[in-house]
């Protein structure tokens, strides 16, 4: 083959393949001079089979890098003709293909001993796809310690074409190294879990911010999976001799810091993806779906305990942007809303107000409200212009106006009515197209759980409507697919998929029980054990065990943006175990905790979601099964659903369902159980029951 020229097949399937994708992403790059091709099978051959080295770039719809690098060196008829003759390039959606953009950051991680933001721009051996050289965005000339594109791309050329043995042997011992890491494992036979959760009680305290709440003093990012530990914490030794109030202070300081903070956008709802300073007050203008269903389900939690009014607002807010900007018309969520090219200015000219257009749009005592919550009659805090955030305490300003509690709270909503009216008609940041079975898994799980504890019935609809949707767009032959773009299902789903959307159903089944939910959950449950579970090293994998290698099999440890995959399977997995009767799903789990507990002991607050997996085994007994008459049974329901407490799963299930049943509860009862309420106390092995009356059913709860 002529390796001086791309093949005319390979040109006509990268000009094709890109300009017909359902990623909008990729479409854009097909617009760039340079000769893309898409991921997919047939194309890492022909890359291995065309001699150069291989240019792999990986990217993001809404990445400043991203559009960067697309317009000083991508879109560049000079940078594309070296590319176009010297190397195969391929071009990955990082939304599309999580599981690859993820095992080459990793991979570069190994190499450079630094982690690449977005884009990643990776050079791999064409033999082997593993990587000799690579990073984030690199600069049209050089620059802040970079090399320039273009300069870096001829010295990759030489060193690929003279010293091509050097790049195998490193590659090679990348392989090795990369293999190695894969496959290391400590499976202990015990596992002490209360020196592990003290250890990351105290690195949290140590971590937070006394002052302005959340965690370290630069930027600020919501990090919902270190709060919740706190929050669990608390509630894993309230009524014991040694409670934990502390925790409970930390995490209610970091929430209200963060519900009155510039980082919540208190007119459209949600919360935008971290701030730049200390304060909370100088967010990064996007907003993702992942982010704002886990800081739902966190605030749902936290207003089950303090039934804090700031917090119910925040929730009402939260589930009201998803549902009115997120959701598709079949009901599941977009991915979030994305930047343009220049993300702070972008958002600046949506988010921001000038005050004289304020006081123009709002009456004297609207804006006298508005004025004095969110500080207009203070210095603008963003260059000349005012992000709305709250200087005090709601009560405080109320009683500063002296105005009454009722008519403060209706010139508060008409007044941000207004200003909301008046920014939907600006222009609105992109949504993704990318609609992901794992972060709707996490939006399932978080709206069962608002509908629950708010007493919002339309958002159990709205929670059951989504999983209808994930069942019927992302199902298909038995698999679950990772995402949707368009109308095409993407690939087969990750680990995060399977397990987040196993945590989304059993949330869903707790506040409603439905057949068609039972039998999916699990499906996907037998799927993580059985297709995810390393039977090497115990842990769970990233990639489904069929699917093709990549260079190296990810065990995904750490929490990200997404909880870490092993500790939402372990945690989902145990819940499925007992309300199923499934000791065997419960096991899979138990060996990924006790595989688990090197990497845990090291770095106990990297593994907060690993640590909340690890505390429920050890702290729930069981969950509990209500059956009965709807009527019949409410007073049961109140009963078991009073309080918080998070070790115990509740679920009511109808006389009428009997197809997808936890196995040790009877299939058969006598007639005159299925005319009065009843309940199970239900763990993995067996089912204690039935409680034929309140009484004696109030009393085992408080035992």
């Amino acid at each position: 083959m002529d390796t001086d020229a791309p093949d005319k097949l390979s040109l006509f399937m990268s000009t094709a393949g890109l300009a017909e994708a359902a990623s909008s992403y990729l479409r854009t790059a097909a617009l760039e001079p340079v000769h893309w091709h898409p991921w997919h099978d047939s194309v890492t051959a022909m890359a291995r089979s065309a001699g150069r080295p291989v240019l792999l770039s990986i990217g993001h719809e809404g990445s400043a890098g991203c559009v960067r690098m697309s317009k000083e060196s991508y879109g560049q008829s000079s940078v594309a003709a070296l590319l176009n003759t010297d190397f195969f390039c391929i071009k990955v959606d990082r939304d599309e293909y999580p599981d690859v953009a993820r095992t080459y950051q990793f991979a570069l991680t190994v190499l450079n001993r630094e982690a690449p933001g977005m884009p990643v721009t990776v050079f791999l051996d064409p033999d082997t796809l593993l990587p000799f050289f690579g990073g984030g965005y690199f600069p049209p000339g050089a620059r802040d310690g970079l090399p320039g594109f273009s300069d870096l791309l001829l010295r990759v050329t030489e060193t690929f074409r003279n010293e091509r043995e050097a790049v195998q042997k490193q590659c090679a011992e990348l392989g090795k190294r990369l293999r190695t890491l894969a496959t290391e494992s400590e499976e202990t036979k015990t596992l002490a879990a209360d020196p592990l959760l003290a250890a990351a009680r105290e690195q949290l305290e140590a971590l937070h911010d006394a002052t302005e709440g959340g965690f370290g003093t630069g930027a600020k990012f919501p990090l919902p999976t270190w709060t919740e530990r706190l929050l669990l914490g608390w509630a894993r030794r309230r009524g014991t001799p040694n409670p934990d109030r502390n925790g409970l202070e930390l995490v209610m300081h970091t929430l209200t810091r963060m519900a009155r903070g510039g980082i919540r956008d208190h007119l459209g709802g949600g919360f935008f993806r971290y701030a730049l300073d200390r304060k909370w007050s100088a967010p990064v203008f996007q907003k993702s779906l992942v982010d704002n269903a886990q800081l739902l389900g966190l605030y749902v939690d936290a207003y089950a305990v303090s039934r804090d009014r700031l917090f119910r607002e925040v929730i009402d807010g939260t589930v009201n942007w998803v549902l009115d900007a997120l959701r598709e018309p079949e009901g599941v969520a977009a991915g979030g809303l994305v930047a343009g090219e220049r993300p702070a200015e972008d958002g600046a000219a949506y988010f921001t107000w000038r005050r004289d257009a304020v006081r123009r749009l709002l009456d004297e005592d609207e804006y006298l409200v508005v004025e004095t919550l969110y500080g207009l009659d203070k210095p603008a805090n963003h260059g000349a212009r005012w992000l709305l955030y709250r200087r005090d305490a709601w009560r405080a300003v109320v009683e500063r106006l002296s105005l009454e509690p009722d008519t403060a709270d209706a010139l508060l909503a008409s007044g941000r009515a207004r200003l909301l009216t008046e920014r939907n008609q600006r222009p609105a940041p992109l949504r993704s197209q990318v609609l992901n079975a794992g972060s709707n898994g996490l939006a399932i799980g978080a709206l069962s759980r608002a509908g629950l504890v708010c007493q919002e019935p339309t958002w159990l609809d709205a929670a059951t409507r989504a999983a209808d949707a994930i069942h019927g767009l992302l199902w298909h032959d038995g698999r679950l697919h990772g995402s949707r773009i368009g109308s095409e299902r993407g690939p087969l789903g990750t680990l995060d998929d399977h397990a987040l959307l196993l945590h989304g159903l059993l949330g869903l089944l707790s506040a409603r029980w439905r057949e068609q939910d039972a039998r999916l959950a699990l499906d996907l449950a037998e799927t993580l054990a059985s297709g995810f579970a390393d039977p090497a090293t115990g842990t769970f994998l990233l990639r489904h065990r069929d699917q093709p290698r990549l260079v190296t099999e990810l065990h995904p440890m750490l929490d990200e943006a997404l909880p870490a995959g092993n500790g939402s399977a372990a945690l989902s997995l145990l819940k499925a175990g007992q309300l199923f009767g499934r000791p065997d799903l419960a096991a899979v789990a138990e060996r990924a905790l006790r595989a688990s507990a090197t990497g845990i002991a090291a770095n106990p607050v990297g593994h907060a979601s690993l640590l909340t997996a690890l505390e429920f085994s050890r702290t729930s007994v069981a969950c509990i099964v209500l059956r009965g008459p709807e009527q019949e049974i409410a007073p049961w329901v109140a009963a078991a659903r009073e309080g918080f407490d998070p070790w115990r799963p509740i679920y009511v299930i109808p006389w009428g369902a009997y197809r997808t049943l936890p196995r040790h509860l009877p299939r058969l009862v006598r007639a005159d159980l299925q005319g009065a309420p009843c309940a199970w106390w239900c763990s993995a092995d067996n089912a204690e029951g039935p409680i034929t009356t309140l009484e004696a059913f109030r009393a085992r709860l408080g035992a």
